[in-house]
């Protein structure tokens, strides 16, 4: 489990985004990518699509207004040490990003905006 001063939110925007993922895909959930395929950016999957393992943690359960259940937010444990004294704040802009993430056929991409804590 992450510690007690992680905090994960999102924008109006990527919130929006969710919701509509979440009506097309089910259940939903995030995994912060650590520079691979996409860069560094939050990876948004279907429930069960991507398998955290002991290596993760689990930063967040996000709960969005219009989605029936908490989004997880999943992070390395690796990337957390470099990170945990940040604020996440899930955003969405314009363009694609080159992972496998769900938003990319939108033409937008899930884009994660740190501030210290």
């Amino acid at each position: 489990m992450a510690d007690p001063g992680a905090v994960v939110s999102v924008t109006p925007a990527a919130a929006g985004l969710i919701r509509s993922l979440r009506a097309v895909h089910g259940p939903l959930m995030f995994h912060q990518s650590g520079g691979c395929c996409d860069g560094s950016a939050p990876m948004c999957f279907p429930v069960g699509e991507f398998r955290t393992g002991a290596s993760d943690v689990r930063l967040a359960a996000l709960d969005i207004d219009g989605v029936p259940e908490p989004v997880e937010f999943w992070m390395s444990t690796a990337q957390w040490e470099l990170w945990r004294h940040t604020r996440l704040t899930v955003d969405v802009v314009p363009g694609r990003g080159s992972g496998f993430s769900l938003e990319a056929p939108e033409g937008v991409r899930f884009l994660i905006r740190s501030h210290l804590a």
